[in-house]
């Protein structure tokens, strides 16, 4: 009986249809997450499921909303979720977002992931220019955003991302360059340090939930008199404002206020608390505006009334494990703060001993490059050292080798005085010699004057003794021969004995030895005169022109000339030779006058001595 319960349990089971399910795609401000949901569910099962995956305790705050027509809808909690107007293409798209704002979001928000969703909704509706945010609010909320956003130590991370965290209508609004923005915002930035997460979040939303439009729902409504109005519906009550100005309400009704709010089709009712004042009634566009408007009437009034009572349970058990997770994150957060204290007091020292690893290395590499430097300069200066002992030494070499030529200049120049001195004495010998002649030469002429007289008057007398002689002779030529003593007179002056007294030969020895001394003085001389050159070369450089005398100036003055000493002598020497000629002229023509006068006193004693005569008187006439 139990196999046949199990086979017939089998086979309802099998008939059994299997439940048909639809894909829905929950879109919150952080993420997108798709599901699976069966037909039946109903709205709160579906916002359960997606506050169970988000660990997401404060549900009252939030609710599921999505896109009909020309306008928005919440989904409603108790109703099937395929009954209710939702999009029929699948996956249906749900957003999960903040349907109602605290009051004060730093008491009433407990959990992290709550205050988180808040955050991004906020500031996404801030940047979207759907809240209404001035300049200097909103670089101090761009400065908590970047701080909660990027979680950064040092503003150099993020380049230019403080621009996607202001509203673009306050950038465009000043005549600011990116950097000038970024200049502020950082200013604003560096105040947070040490800050977390969690905590830049809250700070922004307590600055944002001090702006006029923060939390406040708005819909265009008509009063009776057809006159265009927003409503505005937020966590304090419901706000009449104009059209172009969604700051500052016309008139308000607090919650605590309002007796009753109802709506009959298009028409909107709100009774005050106070019965001697009139009903506030206004038409919207259409009824689901009204439905809409209703339902954020009811849940900002609970919520409103719920603040104001004592917590809940289970508000004040998830307060207390706030608390405690709270402080248990302040304990880890000090603990982390000590850490990352003592873990950049140990990255400061490791810096430090790196940088001082660098400093000592690059100092030792600097010292190595010195003693590099050193040893090659004390190589450098051996080589020269070498290099200068061995030009001094060749210095020495050359020193002592100008002292030996200097020694040898000066014995040569000293033998050159010498010389020129014998020289000097030797011309002025000649130069007397030369005196003497010429004054030999004058006596000597002046004798020759006088023999001249003397001939002419031994030449009348030896006409006279011709005459005399011929009358004689011809009367006793042979008388006188016969009886005469012989006389023994051998005088013989043939032109060939005449002749060998007059060759000059003295005269000519004594210019070949002049001569010979002058070549050997003209050598010694043109030696010397090259070494005096080199010499006057070598201190030209050194003279001073301003103290040269008179006698340098002419000195310098002959050389240039080239007039010179030797010169000067050759010269003397030319006026010697032609005095001497004259001198030997005037002794020959002496002498033969001397034999003439000799020849005149024995002319008349015989025949040999009147052929003599003739013959010297025709050498004299030649």
């Amino acid at each position: 009986m139990a196999s046949a319960l199990a086979a017939k349990m089998g086979f309802n089971s099998l008939l059994r249809k299997p439940a048909r399910s639809f894909s829905v795609r929950i879109c919150t401000m952080e993420s997108d997450m798709e599901f699976s949901c069966e037909v039946k569910w109903k709205g709160k099962d579906l916002f359960d499921l997606v506050c169970r995956t988000l660990g997401l305790r404060e549900t009252w705050f939030f609710g599921l909303q999505y896109n009909i027509k020309d306008t928005v809808a919440w989904l409603k909690m108790e109703k099937k979720v395929l009954d209710q107007e939702v999009p029929k293409e699948e996956p249906i798209t749900f957003y999960f977002i903040a349907k109602f704002y605290p009051e004060n979001a730093e008491e009433e928000l407990v959990q992290d992931i709550t205050q988180h969703l808040f955050f991004l909704q906020v500031k996404k509706k801030i940047l979207e220019e759907e809240i209404h945010c001035p300049p200097e609010a909103s670089v101090l909320l761009a400065s908590y955003a970047v701080h909660a956003e990027l979680n950064v130590a040092s503003y150099a991370s993020f380049v230019n991302a403080s621009l996607f965290l202001a509203p673009v209508q306050v950038i465009n609004l000043y005549q600011m360059t990116a950097e000038m923005w970024e200049e502020r915002i950082t200013a604003c930035y560096a105040e947070h340090r040490g800050r977390t997460r969690d905590e830049a979040e809250m700070e922004y939303l307590k600055i944002a939930q001090d702006l006029d439009m923060y939390g406040v729902n708005y819909f265009l409504i008509r009063n009776k008199k057809g006159t265009d109005l927003l409503l505005g519906v937020d966590a304090l009550g419901l706000h009449i404002y104009e059209p172009d100005n969604r700051l500052t309400p016309k008139c308000s009704f607090p919650w605590n206020e309002i007796r009753n709010i109802s709506y009959s089709d298009k028409e909107f009712t709100i009774k005050p608390l106070d019965k001697k004042t009139n009903v506030f009634k206004f038409n919207s566009s259409r009824l689901r505006v009204n439905k809409l408007i209703l339902q954020l009437c009811i849940g900002n009034h609970d919520l409103f009334m719920r603040r104001r009572r004592v917590d809940s349970l289970e508000v004040q058990q998830m307060k207390a494990q706030a608390r405690e997770e709270r402080a248990r994150k302040q304990v880890e957060r000090q603990r982390l703060q000590r850490e990352k204290q003592l873990r950049e007091e140990a990255e400061r020292a490791r810096d430090e001993l790196e940088r001082r690893l660098i400093q000592l290395q690059d100092e030792a590499h600097m010292a190595n490059e010195a003693l590099l430097r050193s040893e090659q300069t004390a190589d450098l200066l051996a080589e020269k050292a070498q290099i200068a002992e061995e030009e001094a030494k060749l210095l020495a070499q050359k020193a002592a080798e100008a002292e030996t030529e200097m020694q040898r200049i000066k014995v040569t120049a000293i033998r050159g005085q010498e010389e020129r001195r014998l020289m000097e004495q030797k011309m002025l010998e000649a130069e007397m010699l030369a005196l003497k002649m010429a004054e030999e030469s004058e006596r000597r002429a002046k004798e020759a004057e006088q023999l001249k007289q003397d001939l002419q008057e031994a030449r009348d007398s030896e006409r006279r003794a011709k005459n005399k002689l011929l009358e004689i002779t011809s009367r006793t030529v042979y008388t006188a021969a016969l009886h005469a003593p012989p006389r023994h007179v051998y005088l013989s002056f043939s032109r060939e004995n005449l002749s060998f007294d007059f060759k000059d030969t003295d005269m000519k020895r004594l210019s070949m030895e002049i001569e010979k001394e002058k070549v050997e003085y003209m050598e010694k001389s043109k030696h010397l005169q090259e070494q005096l050159n080199e010499l006057k070369t070598e201190i030209e450089s050194l003279k001073l022109k301003e103290r040269e005398t008179s006698l340098d100036i002419i000195h310098n003055q002959n050389t240039e000339q080239g007039t010179s000493k030797q010169s000067n002598f050759k010269k003397v020497t030319a006026a010697e030779q032609s005095l001497r000629s004259a001198h030997m002229f005037f002794n020959m023509h002496n002498m033969l006058l001397h034999l003439l006068a000799v020849t005149a006193d024995v002319s008349s004693d015989s025949v040999e001595g009147r052929n003599s005569h003739r013959s010297l008187q025709q050498v004299i006439n030649i």
